[in-house]
């Protein structure tokens, strides 16, 4: 079974907010932000300001390193009240170096059906923002929180403690080394957030062992409730 092709228009298309994200009463339209077919998530950001400054490519790779999750990242979509026609433009970003990953909600514009209609403290009040941010959160990040962050550093459930940089370093012996599931949830998430298309096949490489060990391990991880279930195609 493949990934649905990307249809133009189409908000769902990545995968970071759907249709059943949204509790009764919202609806996602189909078209993006101002009706596009074309997701011009930089273009609002750079209308409203919201990008603090214009990145290079040397200041892109010094920020893919760094442990700071970049307005960049940040994706517009809007959803509508059904019964009021109302539209509210949300902004989601990817929190990369959150443990385990998630998404929150980075921005939010409101606009009442009507243009010149006012805007009370209680319609604010009554968007379902959080509800929206733990539904996706369920649905895309199944991962237990079993690890905690202190100091910069990744405290696992035996205590101990390891870096970013760690992840991206051999795991060891899955009957030696303690937290071996935790840190193979780890390992991949880190690789996935870095943009890899088969972070199964770097975690192989990595760790010098048959890329079927590799989908074994993570077979075994998402047993255990460390990593959502995997996706065919």
């Amino acid at each position: 079974m493949t990934a649905a092709p990307h249809r133009p228009g189409d908000q769902s298309y990545d995968g970071l907010i759907v249709q059943a994200d949204l509790p009764d009463g919202w609806h996602l339209p189909t078209r993006f932000p101002g009706e596009r077919d074309d997701d011009a998530s930089e273009q609002i950001d750079a209308i409203l300001g919201y990008n603090d400054q214009v990145m290079t490519e040397v200041d892109r790779q010094a920020h893919a390193t760094s442990e700071q999750n970049e307005t960049i990242d940040g994706r517009w979509r809007y959803i509508e009240h059904t019964a009021t026609a109302t539209r509210v433009f949300i902004r989601l970003q990817r929190q990369q170096f959150a443990v385990p990953e998630e998404v929150r909600i980075t921005g939010v514009v409101y606009l009442p059906w009507r243009p010149g209609d006012p805007v009370s403290s209680q319609d604010l009040r009554t968007l379902p923002t959080a509800r929206i941010e733990a539904a996706i959160n369920e649905r895309l990040f199944a991962m237990k929180r079993t690890v905690t962050i202190t100091g910069g550093k990744i405290v696992l459930p035996s205590g101990r403690k390891v870096s970013e940089r760690d992840l991206l370093k051999p795991l060891g012996n899955p009957k030696r080394t303690p937290d071996f599931y935790e840190l193979v949830a780890l390992q991949y998430g880190k690789l996935s957030a870095q943009g890899d298309a088969a972070p199964a096949v770097t975690m192989a490489k990595i760790n010098g062992v048959a890329h079927a060990t590799a989908q074994g391990w993570l077979v075994r991880t998402r047993s255990r409730g460390l990593l959502p279930a995997g996706r065919r195609g």
